[in-house]
């Protein structure tokens, strides 16, 4: 067996030419003559690598690389040098290299040191001195966590991502005035919200991002919008009350930065943040809000369906097979829109109803609060087309453990609604994007209603006329796809939409059919025969 052998070789000017054979000739030499005295066993010269002028510290050095990517490509069997220090001088480098060398097969030899890992003696020689790498590495660890822990129990900053509210100056915490103002807002708004998820939103509508920050190497980070999680651990951070955490053992010391937190603020906020973790979780186990209450245009009543995702509950409303609806999406929807039935004018009510009404103060109940709420005042809740329509009960007696004596809404906001015998009765405008199971409130951002949908349906035929015309002037697919910068199969999607019948595209753009986009791009893609279009639009 032929054992293909590469010489590398390397100059050190910072040490310069010490010894008879530390020049590269010399060390060159020296390795092909015990390369030959091996011939017996196979061994072949291949090639020699040699860096000159590069320290041994270093893994950035040309010829090495090129050994290397030519031992992985099985041009290299075994590494032949003079001494283990011309191959590496970083014991953590040198170890690296070894594990290279051991998955693509290859050996190496030190011909001075009696280093070679194709005998036994030799790995055995390599584990050891590896094991000491090891040992000398653990020691290391230790010595920068003992000093880490040290320095965090005299409350010195020992480094991480900056704060919101401190600059870094000089490897201390120093206040910064403008985002310590906002820090106190974050932390005295979440007291009046209750609620993480509409913090979250209100900083990033008045305009409060997450800290900006300076590399040592002149790179700036961070200045992104708040997310709920990092929002969470701003409203956690015991940082802003001038301590400092050592999370590997749980334990707090007092900081040499200035707090700027109160620490009876900061402690309100722990227990809301508490109490509030708790009711949402007694809230999965309780009933749904609309369990028994929620019904489709036809009486029939939505039933309860739950699924399991990447550790993730999600409840459904589903009437048929096939149909169903987020609860989330419409539970918020519903307390949407109570929660301004509530707080609107009431001068149109009775005055025994009006009176029990006003005396409810549901913008600062929580969610189980509110739950309980809509269970006792809704009766009913119809979903339709485009539409959900509320029966909320007349009966006083029901709301009365819902009564504040010390509160009275006096809001003078009109709602329309209607006055029944024993019911009030809402309809709310509401658009289902169809067989993607999603309810979408109007007029909500960054969601569809009837007309932004027929907008997009308008794109949408605007998007097929042009590669229809493209296709008709140049008459090459693969040319209109590379100029139209699609993809095949939505060129095709949409080319089908061009062909679709007059009848329907008028009842797609008139707004007589709601459906998605991409459902409508499915369909016209079936068939360009127009009395078949129409049975596959239900027309």
């Amino acid at each position: 067996m032929t054992i293909k052998c590469a010489i590398y070789t390397r100059k050190s000017t910072e040490h310069g030419l010490e010894q008879e054979f530390n020049s590269l000739q010399n060390q060159e030499e020296s390795c092909k003559a015990y390369i030959a005295s091996q011939s017996f066993n196979g061994w072949q010269y291949y090639k020699t690598y040699s860096d000159a002028a590069i320290s041994g510290g270093t893994m950035e050095r040309p010829a090495l690389k090129q050994m290397l990517d030519d031992m992985a490509h099985g041009l290299v069997n075994t590494v032949v040098v003079y001494k283990v220090d011309r191959l590496s001088r970083s014991i953590l480098d040198f170890h690296n290299m070894m594990k290279y060398f051991e998955k693509y097969g290859a050996n190496f030899v030190s011909i001075t040191q009696s280093f070679d890992t194709s005998t036994s003696m030799g790995k055995l020689t390599l584990n050891m001195l590896l094991s000491f790498a090891q040992f000398e590495r653990e020691v290391s660890s230790e010595r920068v966590r003992d000093k880490i822990r040290a320095s965090k129990a005299k409350g010195l900053w020992m480094g991480g991502t900056p704060r919101l509210g401190y600059d870094l100056i000089n490897k201390k915490l120093v206040v910064n005035p403008t985002e310590a103002e906002q820090v106190r807002h974050l932390f005295e708004k979440y007291l009046e919200l209750q609620s993480v998820n509409d913090l979250t939103e209100y900083a990033k509508q008045n305009g409060i991002f997450g800290k900006r920050w300076e590399t040592a190497k002149r790179q700036i980070r961070g200045g992104n919008p708040i997310t709920k999680m990092s929002m969470h651990r701003i409203l956690r951070d015991k940082i802003y009350i001038g301590q400092i955490e050592n999370k590997k053992e749980g334990t707090f010391a007092k900081g040499e930065q200035e707090p700027i937190i109160p620490t009876e603020l900061f402690n309100r906020v722990q227990v809301a943040l508490t109490n509030n973790a708790n009711n949402k979780s007694a809230s999965t186990r309780a009933p749904n809000m609309l369990t028994g209450k929620l019904f489709n245009h036809n009486g029939i009543k939505f039933l309860n369906q739950m699924t399991s995702g990447k550790g993730k509950r999600k409840i459904h409303y589903y009437a048929t097979k096939g149909f169903y609806l987020t609860a989330t999406c419409v539970d918020e929807i519903v307390v949407k829109t109570i929660t301004q039935f509530l707080n609107s004018d009431m001068s149109s009510l009775p005055i025994n109803l009006a009176a029990v009404l006003k005396r409810i103060d549901v913008t600062n109940m929580n969610f189980v609060e509110k739950r309980n709420l809509i269970q006792s005042l809704v009766e009913k809740v119809v979903y339709s087309q485009e539409q959900l329509i509320y029966t909320i009960t007349t009966d006083a007696q029901k709301l009365q453990p819902f009564i504040k004596e010390n509160y009275v809404n006096q809001n003078t906001n009109k709602m329309e609604y209607i006055i029944g015998d024993n019911s009030i009765t809402i309809t709310e405008k509401v658009f289902l994007r169809k067989y993607v199971n999603t309810v979408y409130d109007r007029g909500k951002n960054g969601v569809l209603n009837v007309t932004d949908n027929n907008h997009l349906i308008l794109k949408a035929f605007a998007t097929a006329w042009k590669y229809r015309e493209l296709y008709e002037q140049d008459g090459n697919v693969d040319n209109v796809i590379h100029n139209a910068r699609t993809s095949p199969r939505l060129f095709y999607k949409y080319l089908s939409l061009s062909y679709l019948s007059p009848s329907i595209v008028n009842e797609l753009l008139s707004g007589k059919i709601n459906m998605a986009v991409r459902d409508i791009l499915d369909r016209a893609s079936r068939s360009d025969d127009f009395e078949y279009q129409v049975k596959l639009f239900n027309l």
